[in-house]
């Protein structure tokens, strides 16, 4: 999920909600402890979990409502509580962009998934005080040739920055391989939404851009950071728009989009990929 870190929060938890508290992060760049990062592993173990459920279980006929109520019933099985749930009032627990929607489509159970669709989930788990984030992009049914190729070209470009993780490094190394490998190939970087650190707060510093810019903080990388690295790609113009319900966003082009991400973790030799959807 990538709603912009600076937002207020709009709304908060209900008392029968025990998940994360809703809080405008304002503790900077934050190292992780040790301990603090094993946390951080079973929170994203959760997440690779549910979301390699989800690659296996979404299929024709299903609606993104099923989707979201799996996802939740998992998350709360495995001892976590869902992080987007609630957070500045949105009301499910994944993030479900079909087809030319970019992100924060809500799940709707009139939203059927046809064979062909590419569909965004985008999920977190807050697990003892810490979140996990990540995003696939699901093939459902038989997809064609244009929109295969936009899924894997944006998987590609999410690894191509993930191996520029290192101490010393910077955004811009990140930035740069992902935007390189998205232009190689014809394709367009959104640039209205960006990746982000996650930690104790779902959003955090810094804003993990996916394009070559001066325009936010170049920062050099530090082992202990948490980022969550997530490139999104549209298959014409990177311009988006938000619909009347003020989340989804969708391409201006109606172009079809297509988004990957991880949790990544900053080691002191390179990078761990925490959200490793092969390793549960």
């Amino acid at each position: 999920m990538n709603v912009f870190a600076d937002l207020l929060p709009k709304s908060k938890p209900s008392d029968s909600q025990t998940g994360p508290r809703i809080q405008k992060n304002r503790r900077g760049i934050e190292i992780k402890s040790k301990r603090e990062i094993e946390i951080m592993r079973q929170a994203s173990a959760i997440v690779a979990t549910v979301l390699k459920e989800i690659l296996e279980l979404a299929e024709p006929g299903m609606t993104t409502a099923d989707l979201d109520r799996h996802a939740e019933k998992r998350i709360r099985e495995l001892g976590a509580v869902p992080s987007f749930k609630g957070y500045h009032g949105f009301p499910a627990s994944i993030c479900a962009s079909v087809n030319n929607e970019v992100v924060h489509g809500i799940p709707n159970s009139k939203k059927t998934l046809q064979s062909g669709d590419l569909v965004k989930v985008d999920t977190g788990a807050y697990f003892n005080g810490f979140h996990g984030d990540s995003c696939v992009t699901v093939r459902v049914g038989q997809v064609s040739p244009e929109a295969d190729r936009l899924a894997r070209v944006a998987e590609e470009a999410l690894f191509a920055g993930i191996h520029q993780v290192k101490p010393g490094g910077t955004l811009l190394d990140i930035a740069g391989a992902i935007e390189d490998v998205v232009k190689a190939n014809g394709y367009s970087v959104v640039e209205d939404f960006t990746g982000h650190g996650v930690g104790r707060n779902l959003h955090e510093e810094p804003a993990v851009f996916n394009f070559r810019t001066r325009e936010l903080p170049n920062v050099r990388l530090r082992a202990g950071m948490t980022l969550a690295i997530e490139p999104i790609l549209n298959a014409g113009s990177k311009k988006t728009k938000i619909l009347s319900d003020k989340w989804t966003a969708v391409t201006v082009d109606r172009s079809w989009s297509a988004q990957w991400e991880h949790t990544v973790l900053v080691t002191e030799d390179g990078f761990e990929i925490l959200t490793d959807r092969t390793k549960v």
